[in-house]
């Protein structure tokens, strides 16, 4: 439908007012066969006319109902109509411009980690609840009444909560509101459970019930605290023997290579000489050992992959977990609490704490980082490498002479006893 246009003659020059573009929606079969939303507008040019525009909102199989493709077509209507100030706003089409903004592809200022759970969010509880309503009419009591409905921890009713509010904020921002509601939402995070970590005993217990492959994957997780998307982003170029340090530079979640949770976590992390035997015996045995490879590359996609990593906790670690009598739960995330808890329990304080788990806080954020990893963090790590692998009396004689020299692992063939093997003897 083309728009009349209001215009002021004064002289020879015409003034047109810009009009509020609402454009149609329509369902169209292309040649191809493919129903798709098809969204239709007019646009003014330079010469004071109008131009047709038309833009395919997505299929079918995308917008599965009406509903989807009207708040769609919405955040369409919003960035064709940047100029103006729409006469009220839907949940669900501030929901749709957020996505092209701030969650597309593109847009590298959020994790692929934290991309998805956004979407999990927005698509499972905010759109269905709220996606119809204006902005206008969401009110702080009906939301804190409405989390109080959902059946989710105290956890996930806070993120829900904080998502709500980053999509007003981004409301704020381009003027479609001058409030947020959500801010004063009252919702409490804390945890209702206290979460499942291991002992040094269960850690132990555990070790020698695993294979080779998932010894060195629990290892390297429980004695340096990587999240998972982490341990399964290395790459053989990350680990440097020789200084005996990992270069954490990626994240890999649903097979998606994307980069770190934050800037604190693409800090280099300690490798205990131990743990660096340990890799370099995985690297002689495994069949994806050049610089270029993952470290835990998956046969099944011929190296080009990292492993699953809920297929390698459903078939491998829990399994194993079971057979040393550990009831406990176990997820990836256990083995990043056990390793801050055995810390805890050393006495290490606050600050390389932090720093090993590398949580980004106002604190560290203001630190500058320097390249060199402080002693106190190596010996941190080392202490619980021990508490997990404690070491034989050779072995404590033989720690003097890499304490001296470190291991020389630029020679793959020399071989150096694993701390290991006291615990799988």
């Amino acid at each position: 439908m083309q728009p009349s246009v209001p215009s002021l003659h004064k002289g020879e020059q015409v003034f047109r007012r810009t009009r509020y573009q609402q454009g149609s929606l329509t369902c169209v079969k292309r040649k191809n066969g493919q129903v798709v939303w098809l969204f239709r507008w007019y646009e003014p040019d330079t010469h004071g006319g109008t131009v047709y525009r038309k833009k395919v909102l997505g299929s079918t199989e995308e917008l599965r109902t009406e509903s989807q493709a009207r708040h769609a077509a919405d955040a369409l209507r919003l960035t064709i109509n940047a100029e103006q100030a729409p006469k009220s706003v839907s949940v669900g089409a501030l929901v749709e411009h957020y996505r092209t903004e701030e969650l597309s592809d593109e847009n590298q200022g959020k994790a692929f980690s934290t991309k998805q759970a956004y979407e999990f969010y927005l698509k499972n509880w905010i759109v269905p609840r709220w996606g119809d309503c204006s902005l206008e009419n969401v009110k702080p009591v009906a939301v804190e009444s409405w989390l109080k409905s959902v059946p989710r921890s105290r956890g996930s009713k806070a993120k829900i909560r904080n998502i709500m509010s980053a999509l007003f904020n981004h409301a704020r921002r381009y003027e479609w509101t001058d409030r947020n509601p959500i801010s004063l939402v009252r919702q409490s995070a804390k945890r209702e459970r206290v979460p499942e970590v291991l002992t040094e005993e269960e850690l132990q217990a555990l070790i020698p019930q695993l294979s080779e492959r998932d010894r060195t994957l629990v290892l390297l997780d429980a004695c340096t605290g990587l999240r998972v998307g982490e341990l399964l982003g290395l790459k053989w170029s990350d680990v440097d023997f020789e200084n005996g340090l990992l270069h954490v530079t990626r994240s890999v979640v649903d097979q998606i290579v994307g980069t770190c949770k934050t800037e604190a976590s693409q800090k280099p992390v300690p490798l205990d000489s131990f743990l660096a035997y340990e890799l370099r015996t995985w690297r002689s045995r495994c069949a994806y050992n050049q610089n270029d490879d993952w470290v835990f590359a998956s046969p099944l996609t011929k190296g080009r992959q990292p492993y699953w990593p809920e297929n390698l906790m459903k078939r491998g670690i829990r399994p194993a977990a079971k057979r040393a009598k550990i009831m406990k739960h176990i997820s990836w995330h256990t083995f990043r609490r056990t390793f801050s808890t055995l810390l805890k329990a050393n006495g290490e304080d606050i600050k390389t704490v932090q720093e090993l788990l590398r949580h980004a806080n106002s604190r560290i954020t203001l630190d500058i980082y320097t390249q060199a990893v402080t002693p106190a963090k190596r010996a941190a790590q080392t202490k619980v490498v021990e508490m997990i692998l404690p070491k034989s009396k050779e072995q404590k004689e033989l720690e003097e002479t890499l304490g001296k020299a470190r291991i020389s692992l630029s020679n793959p063939s020399e071989p150096t006893p694993s701390r290991a093997a006291s615990v799988s003897a």
